[in-house]
Order: structure tokens, then C-alpha cells, then sequence
């Protein structure tokens, strides 16, 4: 599989999730274990570009897909617009979600570059805060989407 653009080899057992692959075999921890049943988001991560939940996919099922993680939306230089705008609004509490509606709102940006309140509300609904931080959520995706176009509004 290619996880944030290098391609990785990994021998494990048919049964290991691609997020147990992510983060026991590649030390990818930023996509979280925290339901490990599909329902939190906490583990999104992009395969192909599509969001999906880490924990409900099989490591051996991503063969040959091009895998991203949070960690491949970051640069040693500065953060993601995505990140950055979480940050400067408040769009994380505890942190344990963070990840996963960062990673959720790059693929909401992609596929919605300007995108409207009600299709941020639908396109993060996967997602779930249990601090409640949706309205700082909500406000980094509008102003990432601005910052990504450069600041022009649409």
C-alpha cells in the first residue's frame, strides 16, 4: 500500500485493521482507537481520497491504494490550513477527535471547495466531539476553505 505518498510493505495477519497496521506496525498514531466500531470518526483516515473509518477496514483490503493520514497532511515547515484553522478556533477540546474531522474536513474541502454551512454539517456528520466543539469545528472548515482559496471568498 502507499501511506502518505511512500509505498510501505507489511506482513501481518489477515485480521489486523488498517488502523492496528497504521498504528502498531508504521507508529501512525494520529488517527485514534477510540470506538474500534465504526461510529466515532476518531480514526478517519483518506483511502483513495474517500474518508473512511480505519478501524472497519482491513489492512489487507488497502492493498494497492494510496492511504493518508494526518500525518501526511503536515510539513516541517507549518501546519495544514486545515490544522491551523482548527487551532486558531478553538476546534478541539480533549483531542481525541481532532484528527479524524481534520482528516474529514480535507476530503469535505476537496470535494466542496467553498462549501456551504449545511454541506459542512452533512459532510462532518461521521464525525462525533464528545467535548462538543462543533461550533469551533465548524468555523475552522469554513475559514480552511477560505484560506485554501487563498482567502477570496466565492
Amino acid at each position: 500500500m502507499k501511506v502518505n505518498g511512500k509505498s510501505v510493505h507489511l506482513t501481518i495477519e489477515p485480521r489486523v485493521t488498517l488502523s492496528e497496521a497504521l498504528r502498531n506496525e508504521l507508529d501512525l498514531t494520529g488517527s485514534k482507537r477510540v470506538c474500534d466500531r465504526g461510529t466515532c470518526g476518531a480514526c478517519t483516515v483518506l483511502i483513495d481520497g474517500k474518508p473512511v473509518y480505519s478501524c472497519s477496514v482491513l489492512a489487507i483490503d488497502a492493498q494497492d491504494r494510496s492511504i493518508q493520514t494526518i500525518e501526511g497532511m503536515t510539513s516541517a515547515d507549518a501546519l495544514h490550513p486545515i490544522s491551523q484553522a482548527f487551532w486558531e478556533n478553538d476546534g478541539q477540546q480533549c483531542g481525541y477527535c481532532t484528527s479524524g474531522f481534520v482528516v474529514a474536513s480535507k476530503a469535505l474541502l476537496d470535494e466542496h471547495p467553498n462549501p456551504t454551512e449545511e454541506e459542512i454539517i452533512r459532510g462532518l456528520s461521521g464525525n462525533i466531539c464528545r467535548c462538543g466543539s462543533y461550533q469551533g469545528i465548524r468555523a475552522a472548515a469554513l475559514e480552511a476553505a477560505k484560506n485554501i482559496r487563498g482567502g477570496k471568498n466565492a
